[in-house]
């Protein structure tokens, strides 16, 4: 028999959600053929298979949490299936011999449909004694258990209309419809734990923990250190609303900041490779990356995400807008591939979308910098003695200052505003 266990792969992935199998026990896999599909706290992946056999048994339930180390699928060789049958034959001779466990007891089945009766999560929801009447365990969807898990609904309130009672998805929609407003909200009762005020809990989401831990990383390893400055970018707005229209009429693509703001960070970071490297601690080397992976931050439902586009200085405009729209629409559905967020080299996050103008970001760990921009908008500015209305964008880079100092970041935004204010240079490079 051959154990495979859920692997490290990597970007600080410890856990992660099943969503559904691809196989089932009896089913012949190659290598590289998929055996499940696994949500972690970055990315949704397909597990491949790492031999040829035929599956023996699925370990773990769809929705259940999974650690690294964890088995989820043992094989059996091809050539072991005639000793297998030998053995079955013995069993059936000898009916006082011990029978074995229960080869599918761990499987569920596909991800809408499941012929197993699954005990209900208890997960969200306060113990206590069931009502008189309702049942301990229910027939139920795993998709259907994990909507009742994630909006804290008790699935043994619900009567089921699939197939022999089977708690459908579209029963906890109703279900969650008819109730009254001010009881949808919250995944768990509120409980009066801060002093008399009442409070609501919510169970923190993979990507949240994700989240936590690497913010507390990189701020307590990194010592931050902030430059701000606002810089006149109207000539960069004349040149965008002069030549948009091409993209929406060649390319049906919206034409943002973000490809002009790319552009002109990777030529500055050419001119200064510490803003493009990392430190290694342990033989007190820097490490000075030639190649510019630029991650950009997109905030999606669950929390932010910040995938990367590799070799941002060898794209068009053209190649970095799809490159970003993809990347965005692909994190915000949750269906990013594990090496579309590993391995960036400097990263931007772009608060000003949402209309601010200054911010302190944190630095990505294990990078050197990290650019935030700010809100774009009209200002009355003194030029030649003369007030004039100007576009400004406000610029905020947060540096590691054991490896960059302030003059070396003062040198660097310089740069990077000679780029972002001249964009017909800019397109030159």
């Amino acid at each position: 028999m051959i154990e495979f266990k859920f692997p490290d792969i990597g970007e600080g992935v410890t856990e992660g959600v099943l969503l559904h199998w691809l196989v089932k026990p009896g089913d012949k896999v190659q290598e590289g053929d998929s055996l499940c599909e696994v949500e972690t706290d970055k990315v949704t992946t397909e597990m491949p298979s790492p031999v040829d056999g035929i599956v023996e048994r699925c370990h773990g339930k769809v929705g259940e949490t999974i650690a690294v180390g964890d088995v989820l699928v043992t094989f059996r060789a091809s050539d072991e299936k005639n000793k297998k049958d030998e053995t079955d034959k013995e069993r059936a001779k000898d009916p006082l011999k011990e029978k074995p466990a229960e080869e599918n007891a761990g499987v569920v089945g596909t991800l809408d449909v499941s012929e197993e009766l699954m005990e209900t999560s208890r997960e969200g929801i306060p113990a206590a004694k069931p009502s008189a009447g309702m049942p301990e365990k229910v027939l139920a969807t795993p998709v259907a258990r994990k909507m009742a898990h994630d909006h804290g609904v008790d699935i043994r309130q619900i009567k089921g209309t699939g197939p022999a009672g089977r708690v459908m998805k579209a029963d906890i929609q109703g279900f969650e419809s008819s109730q009254p407003k001010d009881l949808e909200r919250s995944p768990t009762p509120p409980t009066t734990t801060h002093g008399s005020d009442p409070v609501e809990r919510m169970k923190l989401s993979n990507l949240r923990k994700a989240i936590m831990k690497k913010m507390v990383e990189s701020t307590s390893s990194i010592p931050h250190t902030t430059a701000m400055d606002e810089i006149d970018v109207t000539s960069l707005v004349e040149y965008r609303e002069k030549v948009k229209h091409l993209f929406v009429d060649e390319h049906q693509v919206k034409l943002t900041y973000l490809p002009f703001i790319i552009k002109a960070l990777t030529t500055a970071l050419a001119t200064h490779p510490r803003f493009n490297s990392q430190l290694d601690v342990s033989n007190q080397e820097l490490v000075l990356i030639k190649a510019y992976h630029i991650g950009i931050a997109v905030d999606t439902p669950e929390g932010l995400m910040v995938p990367v586009i590799r070799n941002a200085d060898q794209k068009s405009l053209l190649a970095l807008q799809l490159e970003a729209e993809k990347l965005s629409r692909a994190a915000r559905e949750r269906t990013l591939k594990l090496e579309q967020v590993k391995g960036s080299t400097f990263s931007i996050t772009n608060y000003g979308s949402f209309g601010a103008s200054f911010g302190t970001p944190i630095i990505n760990h294990p990078e050197a910098a990290i650019l935030g921009i700010g809100r774009i908008e009209q200002k009355p500015v003194v030029m030649d003695g003369q007030v004039a209305i100007r576009w400004m964008m406000p610029l905020t880079l947060a540096f590691d200052h054991r490896i960059v100092d302030g003059g070396d970041a003062g040198r660097f935004m310089k740069d990077l505003t000679r780029s972002l204010t001249s964009p017909d240079d800019l397109l030159l490079r």
